[in-house]
């Protein structure tokens, strides 16, 4: 459980209709083969000691007795596993029939918790035979155990505080206001579902997006488990769809009408992280009486998917979709300063790299719907002393080839002469030699903007910003910034969308030259032609650099938990020393740099990650890295 991960499972067995010994046997077999695959909460279908579809023998005393005696049965049983076990079945209180989850663990039933909301509609009739356990809360005596029976149970892991489990049965999800809401609200995170749900044209897509859509609500982990066909087929046949999800995605499911175990990791850290930042998320007044139990505490191995571009959607008809959201984001925030400031006019550098043919692209759709004409954007290609002709030529072929007001101008005389002003020997390539150029170009874009009465469009991403690879007052610095919260593995896939969907070839050849172009701030005088400084071999790869910053402030990993992901997600890509040589940098550059995100330019949010000071980053620019570094030292 190392790291908030536990594993879960929902079974659908193959039972037989009303014998409840076999039953009691197929779901021994089932809890001992989940228990030896390391599984620590596992959840049966709705009343499969009996079988769902018993019908009036529910109301026989002897299907009861049995169904009574298979559950203690099975809760000593379960002494010699190492998990709790939610377990459905009919149960006889005061003369009252209820349809029950119990809750199983190391030989003991810590509590049953009963259906509120029974279907009484097409071919459902529950209400026949069992009654709302909305009311109850009382304890019955089984064996030698009093066990709680109430719907406002929680299941809390003593040595695992981050798990707090709690049940409801089918109906009670499919309603307007489900029992899980209440759960969820007074801190449960991990909601169990005993289901007997047939199959109907159209259901299995529509369950699936129910299940999805209540755990990315309640910010929990859902594992709904279902009855399947080997229930009685008088009239329905039943699914056996298992579902395990997890904040609105889905960790896991099974194939329709299957039979058998569906497992996967739940991430329950990452829920704690998302609902300490929701501060919305306001815990309930309602009182759940807390059952402790324990597991054993072991590492996890992993088998859920662990995306090594979380910023970008592996299915490319979803990538399409949202690279045209982000680029209608970024364009409408630039319409809108542009409208609010009376400004027909843009300003913006043009490198011939991915972040500032990005930005000049937002800036051509902002003008669009705006009605304004192109040549109201002056793009700017300022070469220097690392300009290649590759980048200089894809420059004017980008510029050209939006129509926009083409201008050049050459930075080397100027910052020639700026070294001579301040005794800079131009031999050394330091980092003085750098950002005057930098700095150089920036001024050029701020003094233009302000002849032709315009403003000054930033091309800087949201990688650059979180390692601080921008220098300050230069590059770091513009009026609007487009691209500030797009990440720079997403900037590639942006400019890629434009490229695929432009109509016009001679751009579209442009755009995937400068896909091909190596990421180089071009500072540095060039090798035989070509680009010599590549900004990857300096400061790591982007798309390690990108994996560190998403699971730090979306998910709220820690160092350790991050370099354990990144190694099953970069497992084919880098070494292991590598990646963890990678995350000190992040570390270092994250921390140490915050002193220029905290003046960052207006720019727009596009996703659920942002370092603006002013949204979704606030910290102090002078906090120290040291307790993350330290961890990351712990680590081989």
């Amino acid at each position: 459980m190392k790291d908030g991960f536990i594993k879960v499972a929902a079974i659908t067995p193959k039972l037989k209709v009303a014998d409840v010994e076999y039953n009691k046997n197929i779901i021994c077999e089932y809890m001992k083969k989940a228990a030896d695959m390391k599984n620590k909460v596992v959840v049966f279908p709705e009343l499969c000691i009996t079988g769902y579809t018993c019908q009036d023998l529910f109301i026989q005393d002897e299907l009861l007795e049995q169904a009574r005696q298979a559950l203690m049965d099975i809760a000593a049983f379960s002494k010699g596993l190492d998990g709790i076990f939610f377990i459905g079945l009919p149960f006889s209180i005061e003369g009252k029939l209820y349809n029950l989850a119990a809750a199983i663990s190391k030989g003991s039933i810590l509590g049953m918790v009963p259906k509120i909301h029974l279907p009484n509609y097409n071919e459902f009739y529950e209400a026949r035979h069992f009654i709302s356990g909305r009311n109850l809360n009382t304890t019955v005596v089984i064996g030698n155990e009093s066990v709680p029976v109430c719907c406002r149970l929680m299941f809390c892991c003593r040595n695992m505080e981050s798990l707090r489990v709690a049940a409801e049965l089918c109906e009670d999800l499919w309603v307007p206001n489900p029992p899980s809401i209440d759960h969820a609200m007074a801190g449960a995170n991990l909601i169990v579902n005993l289901s007997a749900s047939d199959e109907i044209t159209g259901k299995s897509a529509y369950r699936k997006e129910l299940v999805k859509g209540q755990s990315a609500r309640l910010i929990c982990a859902y594992i709904y488990a279902s009855a399947g066909s080997s229930e009685s087929t008088q009239d329905l046949v039943f699914s056996g769809h298992n579902i395990i999800a997890e904040n609105g995605s889905l960790l896991a499911e099974s194939e329709v009408f299957s039979v058998g175990i569906t497992t996967s990791e739940c991430d329950l850290k990452r829920l704690e992280a998302d609902r300490r930042r929701m501060t919305s998320y306001d815990l309930s007044e309602v009182k759940y009486q807390r059952i402790s139990f324990e597991l054993d505490n072991e590492e996890v191995e992993l088998s859920r998917y662990i995306d090594p571009k979380p910023f970008v959607p592996s299915d490319r008809s979803r990538r399409d979709i949202r690279c045209n959201e982000i680029i209608t984001i970024q364009a409408m925030g630039l319409k809108k300063r542009l409208e609010h400031i009376g400004c027909r006019t843009a300003v913006i550098g043009i490198s011939g790299g991915l972040d500032s043919t990005l930005a000049l692209l937002v800036t051509v759709k902002a003008f669009d719907l705006l009605g304004l004409d192109h040549k109201g954007i002056i793009a700017v290609t300022m070469p220097g002393f690392g300009t290649t002709s590759r980048t200089y030529d894809n420059s004017v072929k980008l510029i050209k080839g939006v129509n926009a007001q083409y201008k050049e101008i050459s930075i080397v005389d100027a910052v020639n002469t700026h070294f001579r002003d301040i005794n800079h020997d131009q031999s050394v390539h330091d980092v003085t030699y750098e950002n005057c150029q930098a700095r150089e170009r920036t001024q050029i874009l701020m003094d233009l903007a302000n002849q032709y009465n315009g403003i000054v469009i930033g091309t800087g991403d949201m990688s650059e910003l979180a390692l601080g690879w921008a220098t300050y007052n230069g590059d770091h610095m513009s009026m609007y910034a487009v691209n500030a919260s797009v990440p720079k593995t997403l900037v590639r896939y942006l400019v890629q969308f434009f490229a695929d969907t432009s109509k016009e070839k001679e751009l579209t050849d442009t755009l995937y030259d400068v896909l091909a172009t190596p990421v180089s701030p071009e500072l540095l005088p060039p090798s035989n032609g070509e680009i010599s400084q590549k900004t990857e071999d300096l400061v790591g790869p982007y798309e390690l650099h990108d994996f560190f910053l998403y699971h730090m402030l979306r998910q709220g990993s820690s160092p350790s938990k991050i370099y354990r992901l990144a190694k099953i997600a970069f497992k084919d890509e880098y070494t292991d020393d590598v990646i963890l040589k990678w995350e000190k940098t992040f570390y270092r550059r994250f921390f140490s740099q915050h002193f220029k995100r905290s003046c960052l330019p207006d720019g727009p949010k596009v996703g659920t990650v942002a370092v603006s000071p002013r949204g979704d980053l606030r910290m102090p620019s002078d906090a120290c890295a040291s307790v993350w570094l330290k961890e990351l030292e712990e680590c081989k």
